[in-house]
């Protein structure tokens, strides 16, 4: 085959006085214009489209393919800094630079693929906008005068961090590794602890401007139908510009945006993900971010940590003996507080009710503005040890609290009783494992403290009420968000309300209608019964 078409590269050296063509109204380029067999014409438009050579990190390299000795002008373009370079030049470039006998007959396109690209991951395009997004990912594009496709090969090479210990879930047993930002690493830890054919990684991108890979994993013959059925048109039909992280997409697919109560689990534990997965779960990933969203998540999966499925289970009984209480403390006890101190004054113990009062004598500021002022200053720390470099951190919130506990109660402007009391909530926040969940705590202790001062225990008990019915018509995904409690279902005796041994964990949660309902048979532990029979 002869080549017709008179094709003069650029020179590589004098690239940068090459210009930008500038194109008239009349020849604006549509970029779901398919690709032509002109290479100038190729050129023209993606150096249109990428805005080359404005952008530095754009990089056109034009040579010659060589097929049974024939010439044909090509270009590679590609981002530098997302692709493999010596990908690039050991298994793309020297294999098209030197002469390939076509042996096979075949055309020209079919041997590029078959006898020339020394590539794993190899797929054509036939028009400019998803040859564009394909490049923008790290891959590298390929354009051959007299063929009207594009080739697309794998050079993926991204800045990505190593994985790293979980620095926000820790746990004193079982895995430590956490996600990173990169999405195919993210699918890798999952597939490390879900040895199954039947998991599945679905690809949704997400974004008009700049597309976002999105992933659901599910296990197919155990995720029930219509809830991987909703997570995708959720996600389907999301009609942003961009999307960078997963708690912008949370706050696209959840149920109810003004609750206060998060309806989706997020997490940075592949081994958590995994748990969640063999229940029925879906689980959500976003490339660039190291965390996870599973749904659908109830009320009580964000008051368990990891350690509840690695310890022995009269631990796991105990730590959550502590860890329930502790949330109802960090949300009601300052509420309870004002509520007792100024209308339930008898409910008080005599002399603990005299060494209040003598407390309070010389403190100028009604009991709500005291509470108020030491609950903000509380937060303030808190906020401010978050954001301070990390080994300064710690020092800012311990050195801070104690110093200005003591300056207060000393200027007189709280009384002791009260730093007792926020002090105790505050530390009662930090056993409530989930961050979500914490903040939510902490914006319902705000509203039960002035509930408290307004009608005292009244006002707490339509607070109460008023949050239970809002708990009680939520649903995350078309499960109730109060399940296994209302409505009440058999897993409420299992695993959710006080834990039981692992042996005895033989069925998935039933709200979540799963496919498979049992997880392992009546009997795990079959050595006993080979036991008493020897």
């Amino acid at each position: 085959m002869k080549n017709i078409f008179k094709f003069t590269p650029p020179n590589p050296t004098n690239v940068f006085k090459i210009k930008r063509p500038k194109l008239q109204r009349e020849d604006l380029f549509d970029k779901s214009a398919n690709i032509t067999k002109s290479l100038e014409d190729n050129l023209k438009r993606m150096q249109y489209f990428l805005h080359y050579p404005d952008n530095s990190d754009v990089k056109i390299r034009t040579f010659d393919t060589r097929i049974d000795n024939e010439n044909y002008p090509s270009a590679l373009i590609f981002y530098d800094g997302l692709v493999d370079s010596d990908l690039i030049n050991n298994y793309i470039l020297r294999q098209l630079m030197k002469n390939t006998e076509n042996t096979s007959g075949s055309d020209l396109k079919e041997c590029i693929l078959d006898n020339v690209l020394a590539q794993n991951q190899v797929e054509t395009e036939e028009v400019f906008d998803k040859t564009i997004d394909k490049t923008l990912i790290g891959n590298c594009v390929l354009f051959i005068d007299t063929l009207d496709v594009a080739f697309i090969c794998d050079t993926k090479k991204l800045p990505v961090r190593s994985i790293s210990k979980s620095e926000n879930e820790m746990s004193t047993r079982g895995p430590c590794e956490s996600f990173v930002e990169s999405l195919r690493q993210n699918t890798g830890l999952v597939r490390k602890y879900v040895k199954d054919e039947n998991l599945i990684f679905e690809d949704i991108p997400i974004g008009r401007n700049a597309q976002t890979a999105c992933s659901i994993a599910y296990i197919s013959n155990i995720a029930n139908d219509s809830i991987v059925g909703e997570v995708k048109r959720r996600i389907s039909s999301i009609d942003v510009d961009y999307i960078l992280d997963v708690g912008q997409l949370e706050q696209l697919i959840e149920d109810k945006t003004y609750m206060t109560s998060p309806l989706i689990l997020s997490t940075e534990r592949p081994d958590k993900v995994a748990e969640h997965l063999f229940e029925g779960r879906v689980a959500i990933l976003l490339a660039g971010s190291p965390n996870a969203l599973i749904v659908p998540a109830v009320l009580v999966d964000f008051m368990h940590t990891a350690e509840d499925a690695y310890t022995r289970f009269p631990y796991s009984i105990l730590l959550r003996f502590f860890r329930f209480p502790a949330a109802l403390i960090s949300v009601l006890l300052p509420g309870i507080y004002i509520a007792i101190v100024t209308f339930h004054q008898e409910m008080l113990p005599t002399d603990l009710l005299f060494s209040i009062a003598a407390t309070r004598e010389k403190v100028p500021f009604p009991l709500l503005v005291e509470l108020l002022i030491m609950e903000m200053a509380f937060e303030i720390i808190r906020e401010a040890s978050l954001r301070t470099p990390t080994p300064m951190g710690p020092t800012l919130g311990i050195v801070g609290t104690l110093i200005l506990g003591q300056a207060i109660v000393s200027a007189n402007v709280v009384s002791p009783i009260l730093v007792i009391i926020v002090a105790l909530t505050g530390i009662s926040s930090f056993a409530v494992a989930n961050f979500s969940l914490n903040l939510t705590f902490r914006i319902l202790r705000f509203v039960y403290i002035f509930l408290g001062a307004i009608a005292g225990f009244f006002g707490i008990s339509i607070g109460l009420l008023v949050h239970a019915c809002v708990l009680s018509t939520a649903t995350s995904f078309g499960v109730p968000y109060l399940s296994p409690y209302m409505p009440l279902s058999s897993s409420f005796f299992s695993t959710d309300l006080s834990n039981v041994p692992i042996w005895k964990q033989e069925e998935r949660p039933t709200f979540l209608k799963p496919k498979k309902e049992r997880r392992q048979p009546r009997i795990a532990r079959k050595w006993v019964i080979n036991r008493r029979q020897s």
